[in-house]
């Protein structure tokens, strides 16, 4: 009797409290926030006492800021954000004043949400499917410029900036398809559409090899 192979389901994402921004976290990238709405001076202070991530996605419309909407009687700005989005998990938090924090996360797992809604204070929240890592995939010779031209940018970053403040934090994989191309999809002057496509792909090679067309669209080679 022929044996089926069956595909793994996808993990699901609980309910989660999500933060949308302006900007789009990758996994394995570091992100710092200053935090002082109360919608999410609570969600922060929660997330850091259990150990449990939030989600941040890209913000499609709205600000990140909560703001009445002067068109609309007592209602504030609508806020729509994509779906797909990236866990962060909190790895230092610090109380500089009352009502203010300072937050440093690094991006894990990504996600696809299939439903979310706004509490009665503002704080979003959302459930749907984590989705798998990028695979293994080493650096091809060809795409190795890439690499050497990272490691050449964060030397040269790293001559006037305290360690902590870099945009590049170790382990460094310079050999990984994954962790090289999200790294300059970071850096790189992108549309924010552009850079959640590059971080919604599944193929960490295919979004190095779209990297390097930028670095030579911008005309940015090795010296």
């Amino acid at each position: 009797m022929m044996q089926v192979m069956s595909q793994p389901l996808p993990m699901s994402l609980p309910r989660t409290p999500i933060f949308p921004l302006q900007s789009v976290l990758f996994p394995d990238g570091y992100l710092q926030l200053q935090i002082f709405e109360p919608r999410y001076l609570d969600m922060v202070a929660r997330c850091h006492k259990a150990g449990q991530p939030f989600g941040v996605v890209s913000l499609l419309e709205g600000g990140e800021v909560r703001r009445l909407d002067p068109q609309a009687d007592g209602a504030f700005v609508r806020e729509r954000f994509n779906e797909v989005g990236t866990l962060a998990h909190i790895e230092s938090l610090e109380s500089v004043q009352a009502g203010l924090l300072h937050l440093r996360c690094r991006g894990g797992q990504r996600f696809r949400l299939s439903r979310s809604h706004c509490l009665p204070h503002g704080l979003w929240m959302g459930e749907g499917e984590l989705l798998d890592d990028d695979a293994a995939v080493a650096v091809p010779k060809d795409l190795q410029p890439a690499a050497e031209l990272l490691r050449t940018l964060l030397h040269n970053l790293e001559q006037g900036a305290a360690a902590a403040d870099l945009p590049l934090q170790p382990p460094y994989h310079w050999g990984d398809c994954a962790w090289l191309s999200n790294r300059w999809s970071e850096l790189l002057p992108l549309p924010p559409d552009a850079r959640q496509r590059l971080m919604q792909l599944d193929n960490p090679l295919l979004r190095l090899e779209l990297v390097a067309d930028q670095l030579d669209q911008l005309h940015i080679r090795p010296v």
